[in-house]
């Protein structure tokens, strides 16, 4: 049985790094969104995805307003991981405070990066 997971970033190339990494993997059914609005849009327009994967800086709205947008919704209540580049203990628990169930750290090992999302959301599988 495969994990859901939307996720969103406005970089191609990660986009697409993500994607080959957890198709390997086949463990992660993974829908891809190029902006926190398009992710938005989806899950107004019915998706319900396991859980989502968005990253922190986006442009038009970031991953912080996206999961608070996609908490006001249907099916926008799934457990939520953040991706950033700026891992400092401080943005760590600005983060997990926003109700994130964890925070994952680009650059990142595409070879660990399945297992990474799936250790993270473990206590909702």
């Amino acid at each position: 049985m495969s994990l859901t997971l939307h996720y969103c970033d406005d970089e191609p190339d990660i986009r697409e790094l993500v994607a080959m990494a957890l198709d390997m993997d086949g463990r992660i059914a993974l829908t891809v969104h190029e902006s926190g609005e398009a992710l938005v849009e989806a899950v107004r327009g019915g998706a319900r995805p396991d859980a989502f994967l968005l990253d922190v800086m986006m442009p038009g709205i970031d991953g912080p307003e996206t999961l608070s947008r996609l908490r006001e919704l249907p099916g926008g209540d799934a457990p939520a991981l953040f991706f950033t580049a700026h891992a400092r203990s401080e943005e760590r628990e600005r983060l997990m405070a926003l109700g994130a169930r964890g925070v994952l750290t680009k650059p990142f090992d595409p070879m660990q990066l399945a297992d990474d999302i799936l250790a993270e959301l473990e206590p909702v599988r």
